[in-house]
């Protein structure tokens, strides 16, 4: 004993004080009953109080103080169901980023996953198996958590699973399970803007009914409602740049007049990062994210064309047409013994949900609620769009004149 601790006067006497720092925050957080001792103590004790701040239930803030940073442990463990979709890789990312460890179910293969374990420290991003039909799966991967992000959902029917399980069942489920687990302090909830019980898309009715049930069964739940998101795996407008550059013209149901209010998908990740770090404020509340501009579909479509450079060519499509493209898939689901084409451009649903205007709300709580400012389409948040670009990034066919590649 008395060795090692010379050694550590040796050692402490050739310490620069920000190392001795760092060393005695070590020393008190693997050892408790060890306090700080030295010229540094002041700080070792500021670093041990954050680290070890408990987390009160229901109230306070959920993360804890520290130094920040992916190395660091915000005292977040969140199971985020839905995570290798879309929104889902944003969320993670932002949540790794300030040190949180994040329990990714997956049902898929290996692979589904995989680029999410880059985005936190390592052992931070904790892949599991899972089976949303399986009770015990659900509870096996909400085991550690104090933190419940449910961002599943389908913009379509597919054979195995219909918009009542994906949107309404499968949430219930998942509120239950949490409420039953006891120590889940936080549930968010991604729904969509427009979701309500009267909408004539079943997407939305459906969603409607799993945000009752969800706040049912966990009263303290957040609600999360953001507008068509926008992004690089997005899944608007790459199918029009898509269907754009394989037919040259892009159909519009009633000629693209409904009014959209698209937001960047980093805003609503952002979002749900700020409804965890307040203060219990956003518990039991819902909020409606939208851009801050509002976008006929037509407009948009325009932006898309800007972005890729090509000649914007348009079908206008009525209504009823559009709902007689799309409704054979619908009818033929479950009556035919092979999967169908995943609908892209006609989607009924989606078809249903353009037909009306889908809009932010006057009284409902916003971004600007999170303590957000949302960034506008044009620039940056569609720049992805630049690979549908002829002859690449720099040419397109509305460019008059070629850049040398001198230039470029």
């Amino acid at each position: 004993m008395q060795s090692a601790a010379w050694r550590r006067q040796l050692l402490d006497r050739h310490l620069t004080p920000t190392t001795s720092a760092a060393v005695a925050a070590f020393r008190s957080a693997s050892q408790p009953g060890l306090a700080p001792q030295g010229p540094c103590a002041a700080d070792g004790a500021r670093y041990l109080s954050s680290a070890r701040a408990p987390a009160v239930k229901g109230s306070g803030h959920l993360v804890r103080k520290g130094t920040g940073g992916r190395s660091s442990v915000s005292g977040i463990v969140a199971t985020v169901f839905g995570a290798t979709g879309f929104l889902g890789r944003y969320l993670v990312q932002q949540l790794a980023k300030m040190g949180s460890q994040v329990l990714v179910p997956f049902r898929g293969s290996e692979d589904s996953h995989r680029h999410l374990k880059v985005m936190g420290d390592l052992g931070q991003i904790v892949p599991m198996k899972y089976h949303p039909r399986d009770i015990d799966s659900i509870k096996a991967v909400m085991a550690k958590s104090n933190v419940v992000v449910n961002l599943i959902g389908r913009e379509y029917e597919t054979r195995n699973y219909s918009f009542e399980e994906v949107n309404h069942h499968m949430a219930e489920q998942l509120a239950m399970i949490a409420k039953e687990h006891g120590g889940i302090m936080r549930f968010i909830q991604v729904s969509c803007l427009g979701a309500s019980p009267s909408s004539e898309s079943r997407l939305f009715r459906t969603k409607a009914a799993g945000e009752e049930s969800v706040l049912k069964q966990f009263p303290e739940a957040t609600i999360m409602r953001p507008a068509t998101m926008i992004g690089t795996e997005d899944r608007i407008l790459n199918r029009w740049a898509q269907f754009a550059k394989n037919w040259g013209f892009l159909p519009l149901v009633n000629g693209g007049s409904a009014k959209i209010q698209p937001v960047y998908v980093i805003d609503v990740a952002a979002a749900i990062l700020n409804s965890l770090k307040d203060d219990g404020t956003s518990m039991g509340k819902t909020y409606e994210l939208g851009g801050p501009e509002i976008y006929t579909v037509h407009e948009l479509a325009e932006l898309m064309y800007e972005t890729i450079r090509e000649w914007p060519r348009y079908v206008n499509v009525p209504l009823p047409v559009a709902r007689a493209i799309a409704s054979p898939r619908e009818m033929l689901l479950n009556k035919v013994p092979f999967p169908l084409p995943t609908p892209s451009i006609f989607n009924l649903d989606q078809i249903n949900a353009f037909s009306t205007d889908n809009l932010v709300s006057e009284d409902a709580l916003t971004f600007e609620d999170l303590s957000i400012m949302p960034q506008k389409l044009k620039g940056y948040p569609v720049e992805f769009l630049v690979s549908y670009r002829k002859g690449g990034p720099a040419f397109g066919s509305t460019v008059s004149e070629k850049i040398r590649s001198s230039e470029m």
